[in-house]
């Protein structure tokens, strides 16, 4: 038993059927649509056909024949659709468009009433015109609009496709062309330019290395600085780097050996020769690019590289730097030892002048009270007084012996008397001269106090005199220690090859920097690229 195909549903429209069928494509001549229906005869247009002849026998036929027959009324897709959103509205569950005829023509239900048609076609037009886009259509079997049952040739799908790749691979090859000649001008030629200039047009160079150190007087055993060997302990050399990169170093360079006009010789090429007018900003930029010094702290040495376009320049350069840097060192040493010494002599010289005022104060004075000694005049008046003292004692005793006889003798008596009185006025002189004063009015004990008042002065100065001394000593011992100078552990010497251009360095180099631009440049267009046309 054969059974008739259904008819498939596909969202094709029917203009774009129609196309296809009549002007069939390399791309669409193999696809065929299958037949909503296989009569070979001409389909009626799809009218409104009365159902009174077919609804009296739904009861007596079976549910197949009564869809066979609905199928047989060449109903349109929009009928059939209609037919199903009446049955849906109805609550029932029809499992085809024909089905939902059929089911709806059972309950004694016209689908295709107009009043459910104007209702459901309302409905259905807002929802195109909401939605923009129609829904497929079922297409009468006719015989024009049938799409072809005829297979397309296997040799035109070939050939679209084989143009189609061939259109890939012109764009591929152009693509590739036109980064190549991108690369070409952007990277490989400034590169391959750079390369000959270093490799056939560029001067060579000749270079002259020198290594520096700033060294100082050691002291005493065991007296070395804490900050010695390190970035504090280095300032000297520091000191040296900065003067020798400094205009003054250059202008000196220039005033001795002729700086500019060396450099500015005529074999040398345009691009690294000085112009022979050039200004002194000129001459400075490659005095810094020529010159290179650099300090390494961890050894404390410093490190000259000259360059030249003569290696006997080179060598004369670097020469005359180090000399510049010699008396650099020796400037800074000599002030440091003069700022030292340079107290230390003021104090000195100002307690000698103390000193010798105060002991000239103290001979004017034993001049004015023509005392030798204070101690020496009191100790000369406290002996006599003692001795006359003594003697007026034994008188005394003496007298008192004699007075003891019951008949004295009156000339001795009186003569002890005397010597005694005269001895007492001696000693009472003797005593005027210690507290109240001598002959010219000035007493001992002022003249004492007052040569004691310069003695002590003159001891004090005397005493001063000496820490000044010995401060002086002690910043002459300092001034020696802060001696410093220059040593030079690699002398320079005129190199015999030069040193400069690097030529494959600097190439390499050229050619990634021209990568470099070249990749950011594209980057940067292909974003703007991309923003503008997003």
């Amino acid at each position: 038993m054969t059974t008739k195909p259904r008819a498939k549903r596909f969202n094709i429209r029917r203009g774009v059927i129609k196309a296809a069928t009549e002007n069939p494509t390399p791309l669409t001549a193999g696809l065929t649509m299958p037949a909503v229906a296989r009569n070979s005869g001409p389909t009626p247009p799809p009218e409104e056909t009365p159902q009174a002849n077919t609804s009296s026998a739904e009861g007596s036929t079976p549910p197949d024949q009564d869809i066979a027959n609905i199928r047989r009324e060449n109903l349109t897709g929009r009928q059939l659709r209609m037919a199903r959103r009446v049955a849906q509205k109805h609550a029932l569950a029809p499992t085809s468009d024909f089905d939902a005829v059929r089911l709806l023509r059972a309950k004694g239900i016209d689908p295709f009433k107009r009043a459910n048609m104007l209702e459901l076609v309302s409905a259905e037009e807002s929802s195109a015109t909401n939605d923009g886009f129609m829904l497929p259509q079922t297409m009468p079997v006719t015989g024009s609009n049938l799409p072809t049952t005829e297979l397309a040739p296997p040799d035109d799908g070939i050939a679209e496709i084989s143009r189609i790749q061939r259109d890939i691979v012109r764009r591929r090859r152009r693509n590739l062309a036109m980064l190549f000649a991108r690369l070409a001008f952007f990277i490989f030629l400034p590169t391959f330019l750079a390369g000959y200039y270093y490799y056939v047009l560029a001067t060579p160079m000749y270079a002259t290395s020198s290594v520096l150190k700033v060294e100082q007087s050691q002291g005493p055993a065991g007296s070395k600085s804490l900050l010695a060997g390190t970035q504090f302990g280095d300032t000297d050399s520091i000191v040296v780097q900065t003067y020798l990169l400094n205009r003054d170093a250059m202008l000196r360079l220039d005033r001795d050996l002729g700086y500019r006009e060396r450099m500015s010789a005529s074999f040398i090429d345009p691009v690294q020769r000085l112009p022979r007018d050039a200004s002194y900003e000129e001459t400075y930029k490659l005095y810094k690019k020529n010159v290179k010094i650099g300090f390494d702290p961890t050894e404390g040495v410093i490190q000259m590289e000259v360059i030249a376009y003569e290696p006997e320049n080179a060598e004369a350069f670097a020469r005359a730097l180090i000399s510049y840097a010699e008396e650099t060192i020796d400037n800074l040493s000599q002030r440091v030892r003069n700022d030292q010494m340079s107290g230390a002599s003021e104090s000195y010289s100002d307690a000698e002048i103390a000193m010798e005022g105060a002991q000239q104060r103290v001979i004017e004075l034993k001049e004015l009270y023509n005392v030798i000694s204070t101690e020496i005049e009191v100790s000369l008046l406290t002996t006599r007084i003692s001795a006359l003292e003594l003697r007026v004692t034994e008188d005394s005793i003496a007298l008192q012996e004699l007075m003891a006889n019951e008949r004295p003798n009156q000339t001795k008596v009186e003569t002890l008397e005397r010597g005694i009185a005269n001895r007492k006025t001696v000693i009472h002189d003797l005593r005027a001269q210690l507290t109240e004063g001598r002959s010219d009015g000035l007493s001992l004990a002022r003249i004492q106090g007052e040569l004691q008042v310069a003695e002590s002065e003159l001891a004090t100065r005397v005493l001063m005199l000496q820490t000044s001394l010995q401060q002086m000593e002690v910043a002459r011992i300092e001034a020696g220690r802060q001696t410093r100078y220059l040593v030079t552990v690699a002398a320079p010497n005129a190199p015999d090859a030069p040193s400069y251009p690097r030529a494959f360095e600097n190439t390499i180099l050229a050619f990634f920097i021209f990568s470099g631009i070249y990749l950011m440049a594209s980057l940067t267009a292909s974003i703007l690229r991309e923003q503008i046309t997003s």
